[in-house]
């Protein structure tokens, strides 16, 4: 696993392929802030807490001028699945390759119930209008979580 990216350095780039199919690329989020969280999997109890979350407060993340972009290793169809589901209108990206959450040092070993497994972290990055990483929330808990990123992106 990589070095933990910490507030200042420049955010790693990446592109990937978005829920409605298209690619989404760091590059599209110049000059505006950008809230990038890592979620482990569609559809699970709180990966579907989180996401209703920032979707509940993108109206006021875009006051603040602040994009949310969700990503995980799901495949598209799961992604697009699970944002249909739960009427999301943010976006969701997938990176079934590794490359970006290994970038962002989200992913990697995990253990729960005894059983060891590579998989993500979940946490969260609020990266700002020059591309450059602001804050990070390392191993997120779910609850008051998005209100949180919120006010950090306000105050930025």
């Amino acid at each position: 696993m990589p070095t933990a990216l910490t507030a200042g350095v420049k955010a790693p780039d990446f592109s990937l392929t978005g829920d409605d199919g298209r690619t989404v690329s760091l590059k599209d989020f110049r000059g505006r802030k950008l809230v990038l969280y890592f979620y482990p999997k569609a559809d699970t109890p709180g990966c579907t807490r989180e996401a209703i979350a920032f979707n509940g407060l993108k109206a006021a993340f875009a006051k603040a001028d602040t994009a949310i972009l969700g990503v995980s290793a799901d495949p598209v169809k799961a992604q697009d699945a699970f944002k249909r589901k739960h009427r999301l209108a943010i976006a969701l990206a997938s990176d079934e390759t590794h490359r970006m959450l290994n970038a962002y040092g989200v992913w990697g070993e995990k253990s729960m119930y005894g059983r060891t497994f590579m998989g993500i972290t979940r946490a969260t990055f609020l990266i700002g209008p020059d591309a450059r990483i602001a804050q990070v929330w390392p191993k997120v808990k779910v609850d008051g979580h998005a209100d949180e990123v919120l006010a950090a992106a306000r105050a930025l």
